[in-house]
């Protein structure tokens, strides 16, 4: 199936780099509006440039438009490609308000397309374990969920020096205006919504604690560096999600059930170390999980690569450019997940409601301050019965 990518940012590098991984998506060409990160990004992958956005749009034989432009561009660039009669694929969020988000999910069910939304770690080996774990009731029932998505005082760092592998800017300004929230509590989001369904309601708070950002961010506005968010899925589960840039960095989630708790140890991780302790006569017990039943999760579960396939931790993002936040995503997934679904016709599960309800709970961890507490979804979905994850 053929791809065309608008926006050749710091984030695209992360698609290309796992793209290898599904030979099923084939990339058609790119377009960015910066003529000059444009040359250099396709010289450095040897793709082909669209001249502009009507170009790509014209093409028939692109099927999914990705779009990985900035997050208030969004909008209006996913409606064009839904408008053209092309799938789209969305970097996170799917747009910056809520009714935005709905408008497109809309138009995408009016016309037959697929929209689906990033991210894609709960596409992951890790989450795939974590799943077939709560479906054993390994735990027993799950009851209280804590969830991190702290970065680490991102901007104490030498962020200004970040370079993608093909060169681009790490964005630090635009993304202490967007913030931490819309930028990454979708990775647990995603998790959350995959394992407990959707939510009921959440009590947030969101806050700038740390608004001195450094030497050149003096002149621009800030969005909230820190959020917390306790949230009820109608599951009856209930998790708490912090996003920050001052805490030391943390990834995790800790699922707590009545028979034991499981914890994930980093959310950026395709294959993330998951650790399961179970409460046997009254004592706890540790271990890995993947000491859990281990023939049955192996058989499950494979955790080398399906042969033919091309799937290395050195692909999972940019080797050397961020030391210090490494990313082991792999960031096509989502996109394959999606082809699958056109191709077959079973619905991708991060597609239209399910995209539409992470972008709503991010939206409103991100403008607690602004919203009535506690906050009730407007949006809800059903699980299908089956559905491609």
């Amino acid at each position: 199936m053929k791809i065309a990518i608008i926006g050749t940012g710091f984030v695209a590098d992360y698609y290309m780099t796992t793209l290898p991984n599904h030979p099923s998506l084939q990339l058609a060409g790119v377009y960015d509006r910066d003529p000059q990160r444009l040359k250099q990004f396709c010289a450095f992958y040897g793709t082909r440039a669209y001249v502009g956005l009507d170009e790509m749009l014209a093409d028939s034989g692109i099927a999914i438009v990705v779009n990985l432009t900035t997050p208030e561009s969004h909008y209006a660039i996913s409606k064009r490609a839904l408008e053209a009669g092309k799938h789209v694929y969305c970097e996170k969020p799917l747009a910056m308000r809520f009714e935005d988000a709905q408008e497109l999910v809309e138009l995408a069910a009016r016309r037959g397309l697929t929209l689906t939304s990033a991210p894609a770690n709960a596409l992951s080996d890790a989450s795939r374990l974590v799943r077939k774990a709560l479906s054993d009731r390994a735990i027993g029932i799950p009851r209280l969920v804590y969830a991190q998505m702290e970065d680490g005082p991102v901007f104490r760092g030498k962020w200004k020096t970040w370079r993608s592998r093909s060169g681009a800017h790490w964005p630090g300004l635009h993304e202490f205006e967007i913030g931490c929230t819309l930028e990454h509590a979708g990775y647990a989001l995603s998790w959350l919504v995959s394992l407990f369904g959707p939510a009921a309601s959440l009590t947030a708070f969101s806050a700038v604690t740390f608004p001195d950002k450094g030497p050149g961010t003096e002149e621009i506005t800030t969005a909230p560096d820190f959020s917390v968010g306790c949230i009820t899925f109608r599951s009856g589960v209930v998790a708490r999600l912090t996003s920050g840039l001052a805490a030391p960095r943390d990834r995790s989630l800790t699922v707590l059930g009545d028979g034991g708790s499981i914890t994930v140890r980093d959310l950026w991780d395709n294959r993330s170390a998951v650790h399961l302790e179970r409460l046997v006569e009254g004592k706890q017990l540790k271990m890995r999980m993947a000491d859990w039943v281990e023939s049955k999760v192996k058989r499950a579960l494979p955790w080398k690569p399906t042969p033919g396939r091309r799937l290395s931790y050195k692909g999972f993002g940019v080797e050397g450019a961020l030391p210090a936040f490494p990313s082991r995503i792999d960031f096509a997934a989502g996109i394959a997940a999606q082809a699958r679904s056109i191709g077959s016709g079973i619905p991708a599960f991060f597609s239209g409601d399910v995209a539409l309800h992470v972008t709503e709970l991010a939206l409103a961890l991100n403008n607690a301050h602004e919203l009535p507490q506690p906050y009730t979804l407007r949006s809800t979905f059903t699980r299908p019965g089956a559905f491609h994850v």
